[in-house]
């Protein structure tokens, strides 16, 4: 199935590139999430006129997600504490939700989709680079620290 991206997506293709993607991820996510259109005579000429539009969001997103990456690397180590048993295991874990939280509360605010945690929750106390993907061209390192709750 043939759409026109309406972003840059990792991966796929940039802002206006009109690719060939499997019908389920165009109808269910990409159409549905407002990063493509279905490729038709109407749609790309709707979309050349928006095209400076677009561009100059992207561009603004892109900004955004700039100083947001610069306010991440400057905030150290974000603390985390939770109940932990025998040998610095916690009772539980530490999610991308809790990480979020934290990171929010500390002054810069993130989505739960941002943080990329390929390994699964944290279960041991200990300090973590948590990848935080801002925008397809923006990334960035937040350290955690989780720590025994007191």
């Amino acid at each position: 199935m043939q759409v026109i991206l309406l972003e840059k997506i990792r991966n796929l293709g940039g802002l206006g590139d009109n690719v060939q993607v499997k019908p389920g991820y165009a109808r269910n996510y990409l159409v549905p999430q407002g990063k493509a259109i279905f490729s038709t005579t109407k749609n790309l000429a709707t979309f050349e006129v928006k095209r400076a539009d677009l561009e100059k969001a992207q561009g603004e997103k892109f900004a955004y997600a700039r100083t947001r990456a610069a306010k991440i690397q400057n905030l150290g180590p974000v603390i985390i504490a939770g109940k932990v048993g025998v040998e610095g295991k916690l009772f539980g874990s530490v999610s991308a939700l809790d990480i979020m939280k934290a990171v929010t509360v500390a002054g810069v605010e993130i989505t739960r989709q941002e943080v990329r945690l390929p390994e699964g929750p944290l279960r041991f106390v200990g300090t973590y680079d948590i990848e935080v993907h801002l925008h397809p061209e923006v990334e960035t390192v937040v350290k955690i620290q989780v720590i025994p709750e007191e």
